[in-house]
């Protein structure tokens, strides 16, 4: 199967697996089939890839690899559906998951899916237009503070009030349907301030900010990670790669919390117990987080910014309500 385009940290993804011959993976975040792809080339007769994603452009780039080859099977789904995909292919757990977190660059050079500045489009900005309001339907119904918000907290904009009050304003007049008519409203609240950010368009917060709004991406990273932990067999792996800090934070505090006992939670710790009674943690940290070197950031700027994390299943029991606590522990929030 040609690919759309190349995977950022692809080697470092599948060194990462450890993948056996035999195994079973789950590619969470299928985009155009490029891990997929790969894992399948490196697997015997009996492996087996489960790939998953909500995008119609993906699946149908997966009926395309499910024809070519019967290891790989595919499901449309958000990937914290990834537990009823695999109960519903009759399997308990498996050898390793990836995900690659984030929109991918087939998403965001379509214009008609409204993902980029770059390129005027439909302001829609889901990765499943089935499901969910657009980035146009967000900005016609959301009050001011409610915007403002979303573009501090998924943006990270410090001129976020500034932009809110000029969308609603501009579309009081009528309405913001358009990435380029978007783009040069904040270009146009923005003015001639300093953002000290010399080498990004004025629109990139903005754009991410709706995006993760649009498809709920944290969420869904906060709702998948502590359910994973029993679909992983002992010794499977999980990679995780991310583009922007907000995903990596998520990811980085799940994975610690994960790797200690009691689930990281510091007052249970602090207790008076001798290492040897603390109980065993379900997941071991593997090595440091990973950054793309520069011969791949040359050949693939969006690379720049990715961080590859990889953790182990440990042999320690793993009860229903655990997944519960350590979401809390986590994330600091009940699930």
């Amino acid at each position: 199967m040609s690919l759309v385009h190349a995977p950022v940290l692809l080697k470092e993804a599948l060194a990462a697996l450890q993948l056996r011959r035999d195994g079973v993976y789950v590619d969470g975040t299928f985009g155009r089939g490029g891990h997929s792809g790969a894992m399948l080339a490196q697997l015997g007769e009996s492996g087996r890839v489960i790939a998953l994603d909500r995008d119609p452009a993906a699946e149908t780039a997966a009926s395309a690899l499910a024809r070519e080859d019967g290891r790989f099977s595919f499901q449309r789904a958000w990937f914290s559906e990834m537990p009823d995909v695999l109960a519903a292919h009759a399997i308990e757990a498996v050898d390793g998951v990836l995900l690659d977190l984030g929109v991918s660059s087939p998403q965001i050079d379509d214009a008609e899916r409204g993902f980029s500045f770059r390129h005027d489009g439909p302001l829609d900005m889901r990765m499943d237009p089935t499901r969910g309001e657009s980035a146009a339907a967000f900005l016609a119904r959301a009050g001011q503070q409610q915007i403002t918000e979303v573009l501090k907290h998924y943006g990270e904009e410090r001129f976020a009030a500034s932009i809110a009050r000029a969308i609603v304003e501009a579309r009081q007049e009528r309405p913001i349907e358009r990435t380029a008519q978007l783009a040069a409203l904040v270009a146009q609240s923005l003015g001639a301030r300093v953002r000290g950010d010399w080498h990004q368009d004025p629109a990139t917060r903005t754009f991410q900010a709706l995006r993760i709004q649009v498809n709920e991406e944290l969420k869904e990273i906060m709702r998948l990670l502590p359910q994973l932990i029993a679909c992983l067999k002992t010794s499977a792996r999980l990679a995780v790669i991310s583009f922007h800090s907000l995903e990596d934070r998520l990811v980085k505090r799940f994975m610690r919390c994960a790797a200690q006992p009691f689930g990281g939670n510091e007052a249970l710790l602090r207790l008076p117990l001798a290492q040897a009674v603390l109980p065993e943690p379900p997941l071991r940290l593997i090595g440091r987080a990973v950054r793309a070197g520069e011969d791949e950031v040359r050949a693939n700027p969006r690379a720049r910014s990715a961080v590859l994390r990889v953790a182990e299943r440990t042999a320690a029991a793993w009860h229903r309500d655990d997944a519960a606590r350590l979401h809390v522990a986590a994330f600091g929030e009940v699930a």
